[in-house]
């Protein structure tokens, strides 16, 4: 790169990672406080230089990097871009999954000054186009040959495409038939030349430095967006989200109070990056010099075991799958193992529940009316059952759970976000001693709102916010602020708070007032405040119920939260997944998906069979279900009436899950629309 050229380029940079880079004098002395989210990582690579940064076993070629390898590899990526034209405020669409290379090119493009628009590979052809063209991107970059591939043809007829860039591969593994088009019109980069193209620039840039030539540079402001994240969609079009600097910052400096990471933890990763939750976790546990291995589904048993992190963040889903895996371990025992299993899993759960009584985390919502000498009592109760029980539950973790624990890691904390952690998972992992923090937030929210802390075992909560974040639940109808203990919607204000939809802001104004509170569209309450009881130490906490917009109206007028049963449903083995139904109907209904293994060894079980599941009727299926779903459900303020059994799974590639794992109930309501009909006649 020539010095005329470097002088006429619109740079903008990350002030405290590239100061190298920046005129400094008196005058103007040097930024140390973070401004934009890229100037973590000269702290780190300053405080963690030598330290393993990244662990990525699966990619080919497998890599690991410290965290000055890491800082100058973001450097490298982010002057390559520059050197091909990428300019301040662009949008730059990155497609891929978890990976290394994700990281160094979401903060290569971040560094620029350019926005990127992240979206995951299992995203359909028409979903990533309508994100590429909505969001006015200008360049593309994919994660692999195979997935360009796949979306070449669509998006070279209607994107308009400056360059593409692929993260892994070669540009050899292409389609034959389009390697001409990518030849004559739009130039392609793998991403060891635009490394490479980085160092040169960077060294041209150095040495021009070095003789007291220093290039015009705006400094990105905190203010400047950072990322659009587009939403899941669960109810209609995905909404670019607008995050600035600022927001994603807050979150990096306040989630130590939730994850206590030091220096050496291990942690791993495997949620889609472009999730809000794993994408700001990450950018925080670096700070925190710890070593992050990259998994997937997979092979992530394999790696719980392998590795033995100190942390795993993820979703409720992966919690329900390590839960099913034990439990079958459990099954698959001996009668004698099996006994002495539960029944030491029973033992923990009744002696958790004492501790919690005694120690003020049982929550309840209600007026602290009872007497002193009843909450003496109540005191007395739990601590001397504790106790009692305190020996057969360290017992129990000598002989049962230390076993457990030694196949899924996670010796310090699970961390759970992005959806409703059942409870008896919840309790069943505190039972064992594994602990799962839960967490709430949205991705307008960038996205953590609250969590529990390490000290606190309240279930059925996701804690305190964080700090500078206001919280206030408001009536449904008049739109009043209700006094704690009353359930209304959720809104909240603070540092994170997006800045807006991207090119809708009918829809920014709809979530967003002027005061600047955002509508969560989430249904919950606050844990009043008192000085003694079972609920003493829960004051203050933000305690979720579901979603406003998922709520069904029956024709009885009554408002029915689907997540209630749903998550008393899915406790059956035999239910692999559910969705709630019955929007003006007089009762509930479910589609159901039944785990056809669990079903049919029950079958067996009670009469006999020895075939298949092709043996079994639809009726004693139906059969089964009831009684598994009044089992579960009976605790409920609701019953499931009629049930229709669907054969095909809800996932993310027949569009009928979202890409962070939420079933998509309209799209679902729609494939199933005759079905459901005749099931109400």
């Amino acid at each position: 790169m020539q010095q005329g050229e470097l002088s006429k380029r619109r740079r903008k940079c990350s002030p405290v990672l590239e100061s190298a880079f920046l005129p400094n004098s008196d005058a103007s002395p040097a930024i140390t406080e973070w401004r934009s989210v890229p100037d973590i990582w000269k702290s780190t690579a300053e405080k963690f230089g030598d330290r393993v940064a990244v662990v990525d076993p699966y990619h080919d070629p497998p890599s690991e990097l410290t965290y000055k390898q890491l800082e100058q590899e973001i450097l490298d990526f982010s002057e390559g871009l520059r050197d091909i034209g990428i300019l301040p405020d662009e949008k730059v669409a990155l497609f891929s999954d978890n990976s290394s290379r994700w990281l160094v090119a979401d903060q290569g493009i971040m560094t620029t000054g350019a926005i990127n628009v992240v979206r995951g590979t299992r995203s359909s052809v028409k979903e990533l186009i309508q994100i590429y063209e909505h969001s006015e991107s200008v360049a593309l970059v994919v994660d692999n040959p195979e997935v360009f591939n796949r979306i070449a043809k669509s998006f070279l007829q209607r994107a308009d495409i400056r360059v593409i860039l692929l993260l892994w591969g070669e540009k050899s593994h292409l389609k034959d038939s389009y390697s001409p088009k990518y030849d004559k019109n739009i130039p392609l980069y793998e991403y060891k030349e635009i490394i490479e193209l980085g160092r040169k620039s960077r060294q041209a840039l150095h040495d021009s430095c070095s003789k007291g030539q220093h290039y015009a540079c705006e400094i990105i402001d905190p203010d400047d967006i950072a990322t659009l994240m587009y939403t899941s969609g669960t109810s209609g079009s995905p909404k670019g989200v607008m995050l600035t600097h600022r927001n994603i910052l807050h979150q990096v400096k306040n989630l130590w109070d939730i994850v206590p990471a030091v220096a050496g933890d291990r942690f791993l990763s495997m949620l889609p990056p472009w999730h809000a939750y794993e994408r700001a976790s990450e950018y925080f546990i670096f700070t925190c010099g710890i070593e992050q291995v990259y998994t997937n589904v997979k092979n992530l048993k394999e790696d719980l075991k392998r590795y033995q992190p100190q942390y795993l963040i993820s979703v409720p889903l992966v919690y329900e799958t390590l839960y099913s895996s034990i439990q079958k371990q459990i099954s698959s025992a001996s009668a004698v193992q099996q006994f002495v299993a539960l029944a030491f899993i029973k033992i923990s759960l009744l002696f958790m529940e004492a501790k919690r009584v005694y120690e003020g985390r049982v929550l309840t919502g209600k007026e602290n009316q009872q007497s002193a000498i009843l909450l003496l009592f109540d005191w007395l109760w739990g601590r001397i059952l504790a106790a009692i029980l305190w020996p057969l539950h360290n017992l129990g973790m000598k002989l049962v759970y230390k076993k457990i624990h030694s196949t899924i890691g996670i010796s310090k904390a699970g961390i759970s976000g992005g959806g409703s952690l059942p409870m008896f998972i919840d309790k069943f992992f505190e039972a064992i001693g594994v602990k799962v923090q839960n967490g709430y937030g949205l991705t307008e929210t960038s996205p953590v709102v609250a969590a529990r802390r390490p000290y606190c075992n309240v279930l059925g909560t996701v804690g305190h916010p964080l700090n500078d974040t206001e919280i206030k639940i408001v009536d449904i109808e008049s739109g009043k602020i209700l006094p704690d203990g009353s359930k209304g919607i959720v809104k909240i204000r603070g540092p994170q708070v997006m800045k807006g939809y991207y090119k809708n802001p009918s829809a920014t104004r709809e979530a967003v007032d002027r005061e600047g509170w955002f509508n969560t569209g989430d249904i919950g309450w606050i844990a009043p405040k008192h000085s003694t009881g079972r609920d003493r130490e829960c004051g203050g906490m933000l305690v979720l119920e579901g979603r406003a917009k998922d709520t069904i109206v029956l024709i009885t007028g009554e408002n029915v939260e689907p997540s209630e049963l749903e998550e008393a449903a899915m406790r059956s083995n035999l239910i692999q997944q559910i969705m709630v139904i019955g929007q003006d109907q007089r009762r509930l209904g479910a589609l159901i998906l039944p785990n056809q293994d669990e079903v049919v060894a029950l079958a067996k079980k009670l009469s006999n069979l020895n075939g298949d599941a092709a043996e079994l009727s639809k009726e004693k299926i139906l059969g089964l279900l009831y009684d598994e779903l009044r089992r579960w459900t009976s605790d409920c303020s609701f019953q499931i009436g009629p049930v229709l059994i669907v054969d095909e799974p809800f996932t993310i590639d027949n569009g009928l899950m979202t890409p962070t794992m939420k079933i998509r109930r309209d799209k679902v309501a729609e494939r199933y629309k005759e079905q459901i009909a005749n099931l109400y006649k």
